[in-house]
């Protein structure tokens, strides 16, 4: 599958959710709903352009608060597997607002830092409730970006509920 046989680096978090299959791929594919859970705790996403299909584009903007104001982070990514109810698979790129794909040099990241990653979300349905398999390949297990999936995990549980 992938071409970075170096490091397979990935953060895997399995969750069962008590909402129907329909719903939970809802959360990911509808921008009004993966707007609502996004990100870790405290970050809002004032923009989530989604063209759910294979080969089409999603550019999502993250925004965190900061002592100097409202920091903005942009994501780009292609669809690259669309089976619905079933399984999700895009990439993501750090970006700037026009889907641009920005270097790790450009970001203060160390080289060799991938540019690009590649998240999986596979989805069971269990008579009426949900069992998510998420792979997030490229980032480690132990880094920010695996505790921020965990937070917004918790969130997407949360609106389900209050659905």
């Amino acid at each position: 599958m992938g071409d970075n046989s170096g490091s397979q680096d990935a953060v895997v978090i399995e969750r069962t959710f008590d909402a129907p299959v329909h719903l939970i791929w809802q959360m990911w594919t509808d921008p009004q709903h993966f707007k609502a859970w996004y990100g870790p705790d405290g970050a809002s996403i004032p923009v989530a352009k989604m063209d759910v299909r294979v080969g089409g584009t999603r550019l999502v903007c993250m925004e965190m608060p900061s002592p100097n104001g409202p920091m903005q982070m942009w994501f780009t990514g292609v669809y690259r597997e669309v089976v619905e109810n079933t399984r999700l698979v895009y990439t993501e790129a750090m970006s700037d607002e026009s889907g641009n794909v920005a270097s790790p040099s450009d970001l203060g990241m160390p080289e060799g830092h991938p540019m690009t990653t590649e998240v999986r979300v596979l989805f069971e349905d269990l008579a009426g409730r949900t069992r998510m398999v998420l792979t997030h390949v490229g980032i480690p297990q132990d880094s920010p970006g695996a505790a921020g999936w965990t937070m917004a995990l918790d969130k997407l549980a949360a609106h389900v509920l209050g659905l």
